[in-house]
């Protein structure tokens, strides 16, 4: 990736969860993000309602409509039990649970494709109780192998997020999967700021640049240091104009997304500030930038 491109804004539908998809996907467009980041969930695009296609179809009339694109998210909550947030996960110990959450990415890498998504986003989950090290990176390898081959044969990366707390947890561990799994080509990476901000060694501006050649999708929000907790723009620790000056000279062309799921009470007004905020912060950056 080379050459400085315009930064393509989204925002997270898991921060929009008490609209209704059609007016959440009006209200993005009409304050002029250029895409969404939509998770499959019960109260949008129900992976396991039945109709999904059917759904799916109109979904994608409604987004071309708009002049809207998309990423695909896995990140809900209850999505597959509603008693335990993010089960079952891929490292599971009982494989049939496992085997439920590759299913869900099967699932939204279809729907990806479909949709015409960019990239579809998903994370290794907690380490289970009592499981080791090794364990634990033997069952995400194994269990990504067949998402993998599903999303070469659909033409849409899958990008792995490094999550806090998770087995995948950083920049490190992102090549470290990549290394066991053989470096394919259908593995992405997607570099949520704030993370950086919250755990990494590096600033956010220079984990950009270092995860460049891999970025496939960004979430963004601000963050405090050692405090995974997504905050609103301004309330963190985060220096913008220096993190998007760099995602801009990457040439990244995926979605940037703004991911605050835990302020959907005030969705609209959060997603009307968020890209205010982004774009004084995108022009502060390129009146930095040297001249291309």
């Amino acid at each position: 990736m080379s050459g400085r491109q315009r930064l393509r804004l989204g925002y997270g539908t898991n921060g929009l969860t008490d609209l209704r998809l059609d007016d959440a996907l009006g209200l993005l467009a009409d304050l002029g993000y250029d895409g969404v980041g939509l998770t499959l969930d019960h109260m949008h695009l129900d992976p396991l309602a039945p109709g999904l296609a059917a759904r799916t179809a109109r979904v994608t009339r409604r987004l071309d409509a708009l002049g809207l694109t998309a990423t695909v998210e896995t990140g809900a909550r209850y999505v597959l039990d509603p008693r335990r947030k993010h089960g079952p996960s891929l490292l599971d110990a009982d494989p049939t649970a496992r085997a439920a959450r590759v299913r869900l990415l099967l699932t939204a890498v279809r729907v990806a494709a479909d949709l015409g998504a960019h990239a579809v986003h998903c994370f290794s989950g907690v380490t289970p109780p009592g499981t080791d090290d090794t364990t634990a990176w033997r069952r995400l390898t194994e269990v990504l192998a067949p998402v993998l081959d599903a999303a070469a044969d659909a033409g849409v990366p899958l990008a792995i997020e490094p999550e806090p707390g998770h087995l995948l947890a950083t920049l490190d561990d992102f090549h470290r999967l990549r290394a066991a799994l053989g470096d394919p080509a259908p593995l992405g990476l997607t570099l949520d700021i704030g993370h950086c901000q919250c755990l990494e060694a590096a600033p956010p501006a220079a984990c950009v640049r270092a995860a460049a050649p891999w970025l496939r999708h960004v979430q963004i929000e601000d963050m405090r240091r050692g405090v995974h907790e997504h905050l609103p723009f301004g309330e963190g620790e985060i220096d913008f104009p220096p993190v998007l000056d760099a995602l801009a000279a990457t040439g990244y062309q995926g979605l940037t997304v703004v991911e605050l799921p835990r302020h959907s009470h005030a969705g609209p007004q959060r997603a009307a500030e968020s890209i205010a905020f982004l774009r004084d912060a995108a022009a502060a950056a390129a009146k930095g930038a040297p001249a291309c």
